[in-house]
């Protein structure tokens, strides 16, 4: 019997400028992205980050009040060692955020201030793989990133946007959407891969609360398996996968 054909990615487009990586939590980013983000500001690229939250209800044993100061400290930290500076905290709560026009107001505001040419998020389906459920943040921001790269070019949908002094931007010319099960593209993650992993290290309390395996040898083995299964289709090279929708 003839194996089947694996669908080879096509190179992420790198005629850009700028790109906005909106995601839930803090560490979202961090599970697989951040090899290609180290990549991109090695060219010369300007990343920034916006989170939603402030991952303020994701450690069983913290409080949340000492929880999100915490991981913030974290992830300026962790956005650090790939090259991006700004990292800012839009304040919905963990865990339970809302898709809908307030959600979708917020990120066009941050699509109109940064200007991107590339919207970067996260897996904004049900589901991981199909078949692992997706906890419900995650498609909220997702689909609301979606959404709002639209919303932030039209003058007409949140106008008290343009009263603030942020005009409309219709400059985005992609949106890619990192931990996909339909992916389209990648980037080479081989030079990015150290930094991705130092980069996810920085999340030591989490990744200390999840996990009794040692923070470096979960942190490697993890992305390293996620860049060897996306380089399978990629010319056999560590790659971070992302499912790109042109706009």
């Amino acid at each position: 019997m003839t194996e089947p054909t694996i669908s080879q990615l096509q190179p992420m487009p790198d005629d850009w400028q700028r790109a906005l990586a909106v995601v839930a939590h803090p560490d979202d980013l961090e599970y697989g992205c951040a090899a290609a983000i180290a990549a991109w500001t090695d060219a010369g690229r300007e990343v920034s980050y916006v989170l939603a939250t402030r991952g303020e209800a994701g450690i069983d044993t913290v409080d949340p009040a000492r929880c999100g100061p915490l991981r913030e400290r974290e992830q300026r930290a962790s956005a650090a060692v790939v090259g991006v500076s700004e990292v800012a905290f839009l304040d919905h709560a963990d865990g339970v955020i809302e898709y809908g026009p307030a959600l979708r107001r917020d990120i066009a505001a941050a699509i109109r201030r940064h200007r991107p040419e590339l919207v970067v998020t996260l897996n904004h389906r049900d589901t991981w793989g199909g078949s692992a459920w997706n906890t419900p943040d995650h498609p909220a921001v997702g689909r609301a990133t979606l959404d709002a790269a639209g919303d932030a070019g039209n003058r007409w949908i949140f106008p008290e946007l343009t009263e603030q002094g942020l005009e409309p931007w219709d400059g985005v010319r992609w949106v890619a959407v990192a931990g996909s099960d339909a992916p389209t593209h990648a980037v080479d993650a081989t030079a990015g891969l150290e930094r991705a992993v130092r980069s996810l290290l920085e999340h030591r309390t989490y990744i200390e609360a999840l996990t009794d395996e040692d923070p470096e040898t979960y942190a490697r083995t993890l992305l390293t398996g996620f860049a060897e299964e996306a380089g399978k289709r990629f010319g056999n090279r560590p790659a971070v996968a992302f499912e790109l929708f042109p706009r």
